[in-house]
């Protein structure tokens, strides 16, 4: 999650939802699925299709799990788990087992698990080692590491003396630990493991080379030490959420990469106005959240101060330092699992802000291709990325030279929700919608500056501001989107409005939280489900709130004991058509630990209208808005509680849905409370998954059931 917040002065959703998706409009979204090709994670559906097949309908196959404040993974009877992969575990021949004591030497983590796995998918290999998408038994599944929980891969924590990092090899392990992860798994029976010694098990960390790609490479903005043409750059890192392509790539997106930068404010007097507006918005400043800029000393390569932003050089381009180098980070970044030796390449034509993620919509042979985006941050935007090119079935197979075709050459776009439920993509282009070379406070240069400073231009656009946009998912039975919002705590009663109708006081744990604690989940059609229109209508499919809220206020969806939940993050829908919701949630953790849940997800304009009153100084204050279908028992239920102080996230499954993956992140990640003592294992708040004194680590899980059925659905 992002810290940040834009300031802009673009409005927040506004006024009543009053639309529904006619049945015209919805048979033809409907039809652009049931003509899609694998798209992977969605339903495998022929031109001529399995349409009956596809509107069968679908039921929740199990019994909702109670809510649990156990250290320990909780699943509905009928249900079993195995580990897979945790944090340090060997992903090469001759790797030691991991200690998990902080004595596992720094290099070796480029040949192990890295830490906090999150978005992931998992890409189906055949005989010969070739790409299949309906192989069941095997395949790769790309997983990232999006950040570390310090104290735990040390003996001793990190040294610090001074504001500054003493040991270099603490440093080296950190930067090794983040990224993402190719592993080559395979089933025995129903039993799940990773392959040590496949030849396609490698790690993509903060060392790797990688290309810049598309219309923004060879910009003077992304000139650095490293790379005097703009082209290439080092590393990636902040992996939060994914995407994948269906030529059978690997996405893998930058979100908060902004915080591990160094930039003091003595730098500020040798940057332009225009240089410090953009590093306002993007939040670049301060020591840099691990301090790996401050060893001393660097090496010949800059190991360590690449991660300063400040200008150190003389050069008047910035060739001769790394005042750029956050330039080169925020991006969605493309990986070929088939191919260890090809260099991955960060895609600039999807814009350059806090990608959460890359979700790709209907892939239709003739039509352009889509990909939805959000920028996770308060107040952030809505983005969606259409390709200049029309998919072509041929270049299933063609791995990163498909992603040229499709991925360096298109449309960005911001989303702009109006008042009576329509919707605009507002498009981020040089000379329109408000983007100018004499705008204010951001002055934009060439396409390229547009793209690197994606959210001035979509301040610039009038975009609309939305709370904290996280996961998309797209339903593969009509392509509808759905997008997780997952809370705002700065909104309050006199900024409440149609799509973000509730502010109110939570109490939790001896504390109160106030604005929308809580987050929702909206979704949108695109106007005749085309996946290139520039209009679309919208309503808010789930409210996250506590049972017991009143829900005149806040329980807006009705949630019960078997379905109640907060701050909605993680977003996927599997090839059933079942909704899978991942929490990340500090405001009911009281209550419970962070979980997910299974739902049935209905279409645009399901539910009706409501009036909800907030009360603030000036008395009460009501807004109308459309909320989807109240939520029962058999529409949606928890499915799965995790571990104590963990993050639900990242999901993939087997192509015939027999197994889900699902990474349990940072169990036991509050290391820096007054209690918590390193040295002292009983001062933990977690020791999943090995239990005992162990240090807690994060992990994938595989998910069976027992019948060998498919997870979490059945159809009638």
């Amino acid at each position: 999650m992002s810290d940040t917040e834009n300031q802009s002065g673009n409005p927040d959703f506004s006024s009543i939802l009053d639309a529904r998706l006619s049945r015209r409009s919805l048979l033809k979204g409907s039809l652009a699925a049931a003509a899609a090709s694998y798209i992977g994670g969605g339903l495998l559906l022929s031109a001529a299709g399995d349409a009956k097949a596809a509107m069968r309908q679908l039921k929740l196959a199990f019994s909702a799990v109670p809510k649990s404040l156990a250290d320990a993974v909780q699943l509905p009877p009928g249900y079993s788990y195995s580990l897979l992969l945790a944090t340090g575990d060997p992903i090469a021949a001759g790797v030691a087992d991991y200690a998990n004591d902080g004595s596992d030497e720094a290099g070796s983590f480029a040949r192990r698990a890295g830490d906090h796995h999150d978005g992931m998918h998992f890409f189906g290999l055949g005989s010969g080692d070739q790409r299949d998408p309906r192989a069941t038994s095997r395949g790769l599944l790309c997983i990232n590491h999006e950040a570390v929980t310090a104290a735990f891969l040390h003996p001793k924590g990190q040294t610090i003396a001074d504001g500054r990092r003493i040991s270099d090899q603490e440093v080296l392990k950190e930067m090794l630990a983040h990224g993402v992860s190719v592993v080559e798994v395979e089933r025995s029976g129903r039993q799940w493991r990773v392959r040590r010694d496949s030849r396609f098990n490698r790690r993509i960390t903060s060392f790797t080379d990688m290309e810049l790609s598309g219309p923004a490479a060879r910009s003077r903005l992304l000139v650095t030490r490293y790379s005097q043409t703009g082209t290439r750059t080092r590393g990636t890192l902040a992996n939060c959420a994914n995407g994948h392509t269906p030529w059978g790539t690997y996405l893998t997106c930058e979100e908060n990469w902004a915080g591990y930068f160094r930039r003091l404010p003595d730098d500020d007097a040798r940057r332009s106005p225009r240089e410090l507006v953009a590093f306002r918005r993007y939040g670049v400043g301060g020591k840099g959240k691990e301090l790996w800029a401050t060893v001393q000393p660097d090496t010949a390569d800059n190991r360590y101060g690449r991660w300063d932003a400040g200008v150190r050089g003389t050069s008047a381009d910035g060739s001769d330092d790394y005042r750029n180098a956050a330039n080169t980070y925020g991006w969605v970044v493309e990986i070929d699992p088939f191919n260890p030796e090809s260099t991955p390449r960060k895609r600039t034509a999807l814009g350059r802000f806090a990608h959460e993620g890359a979700w790709p919509g209907p892939v239709v042979a003739g039509e352009p291709l889509v990909w939805y985006m959000g920028c996770d941050s308060r107040g952030e935007y809505i983005y969606k990325y259409v390709s200049s090119a029309r998919w072509d079935p041929a270049d299933a197979g063609k791995g990163m030279a498909a992603g040229d075709k499709y991925l360096d050459d298109g449309k960005l776009y911001a989303a702009r929700f109006n008042a009576d439920g329509s919707g605009d993509w507002l498009e981020l282009k040089l000379g329109m919608n408000g983007i100018m070379r004499d705008g204010s406070p951001y002055a934009f240069t060439d396409q390229a500056d547009v793209l690197i400073h994606a959210r001035l231009a979509a301040d610039a656009a009038g975009a609309t501001k939305m709370d904290r946009p996280e996961w998309g998912a797209v339903n593969p039975r009509n392509g509808e989107v759905y997008m997780t919002l997952t809370h705002n705590q700065n909104r309050g009663p006199e900024q409440v409005d149609a799509a973000n109708p509730r502010s109110y006081t939570d109490a939790r744990a001896g504390k109160q939280g106030k604005g929308n604690v809580n987050g929702h989940i909206i979704r949108w059609a695109e106007q005749d489900g085309r996946v290139a229109a520039t209009r679309f209508r919208w309503d808010v499919f789930l409210f996250a709130a506590r049972e017991s809220a009143d829900r005149e206020r806040v329980n807006l969806s009705a949630l019960t004991a078997e379905n109640d939940f907060s701050s909605p993050d993680g977003l996927w829908f599997s090839q059933s058509g079942l909704l899978w919701i991942e929490t990340d949630d500090s405001a009911y953790t009281d209550t419970s630990n962070c979980m997910l849940l299974a739902a049935i997800p209905g279409q645009v304009g399901d539910g009706g209208k409501r009036d909800v009153p907030n009360s603030d100084a000036g008395g009460e204050r009501r807004v109308s808005t459309q909320v989807g279908a109240e939520a029962t028992a058999s529409t949606l239920r928890r499915f799965l509680v995790g571990p104590v102080d963990c993050e639900i996230t990242g999901l993939a499954e087997s192509p015939d849905g027999r197994a889900l993956f699902v990474n349990i992140q940072h169990p036991g990640e509050t290391t820096k409370g007054e209690d918590f003592n390193l040295a002292n294992p009983s001062t933990y708040l977690s020791h999943w998954p090995a239990g005992g004194q162990a240090r807690p680590r994060s992990a994938t899980i595989v998910i069976t059931r027992d019948d060998g059925g498919m997870i979490g659905a059945d159809f009638a």
